[in-house]
């Protein structure tokens, strides 16, 4: 094969490889009936004319929950959502990236129902290959069934970052390279679901779910979804682009007033650090917890 003809191929390539790139990342239509279907419990579940808001119901019938019709690796989330008002003890409102596989990969964000007039808590907790033991918790600095906040997760080759309202409240940093398991392969579907948790959600399951403060419903509206949607080609997602903005230098570590903000989260509303439970973990802490976070 001569030269013109390896570089046309070459360049053919490139074309290809560059539009694949291009398409890999989504903007959302912001309509949940299009980008979403409903995993369980149909008739729990709400969903405005234009389908720009949605709500999902927890009584004593069911729990509820939805999930979306793409699977993506690496991006970024972000959800407005109103949470259960009133006394909402025992029940959990879950909002995650999940790749249901046996050794599966998970990001989660829990919010954990309370007892009226306590501050609400929210566990993050990170799956990979399959191990999890990762939750940290935190009191939220304002009541989240009042109004919608946005909570979010930015999810890349170095990092993830739980973020509420933008600021971060959680970061867990890629140490592969130190034996670390990290979510890097596997594509992750975007879930939320309302159920009952009462066996262990509030006071470690000591509060139960009282059903006549129900039904419980949660509220989701705006959401943005800019990610790598899976093709089954992970080189695409893991390249850094500007499709792939996400995946670049400057989303490599906090800036330096996220950071102010994150020792804030963590200094003054942090109630639980699994790094810090010697106990649970008989003084041998997870590998990651003696490596920078930021």
């Amino acid at each position: 094969m001569n030269k013109l003809c390896r570089l046309i191929l070459f360049i053919g390539f490139l074309s290809w490889a560059l539009f694949q790139i291009s398409v890999a990342s989504v903007v959302s239509t912001g309509d949940f009936n299009k980008d979403f279907f409903v995993i369980w419990s149909p008739t729990h579940v709400n969903t405005s004319d234009d389908g720009h808001t949605r709500s999902l119901k927890l009584d004593q019938d069911s729990g509820s929950g939805f999930a979306s019709n793409d699977m993506f690796l690496f991006g970024k989330i972000d959800m407005q959502m109103k949470l259960v008002p009133g006394h909402s003890a025992g029940t959990v409102l879950a909002y995650y990236l999940s790749s249901d596989q046996p050794n599966r990969d998970e990001i989660d964000l829990e919010f954990l129902g309370n007892v009226t007039g306590q501050p609400y808590i929210l566990q993050t907790n990170i799956y990979a290959d399959g191990f999890d033991n990762r939750e940290e918790r935190i009191y939220l600095w304002f009541d989240p069934t009042q109004d919608f906040h946005t909570y979010s997760v930015l999810w890349n080759l170095h990092q993830i970052v739980f973020m509420v309202d933008s600021i971060p409240i959680r970061v867990y940093r890629n140490h592969a390279d130190k034996g670390v398991a990290f979510p890097r392969w596997q594509p992750m579907s975007l879930k939320a679901t309302l159920w009952n948790g009462d066996s262990w959600a509030t006071r470690g399951g000591l509060d139960k779910i009282d059903w006549t403060k129900g039904p419980f419903i949660a509220s989701f509206r705006d959401y943005k979804i800019d990610a790598c949607v899976w093709k089954g080609n992970p080189r695409f997602c893991r390249a850094a682009s500007s499709a792939n903005w996400w995946n670049t230098y400057t989303f490599s570590t906090l800036t330096s007033v996220q950071n102010r903000w994150y020792k804030w989260v963590r200094k003054y509303h942090m109630i639980y650090d699994y790094c810090q439970d010697n106990e649970r973990f008989q003084n041998q802490l997870p590998m990651e917890c003696s490596l920078p976070k930021y």
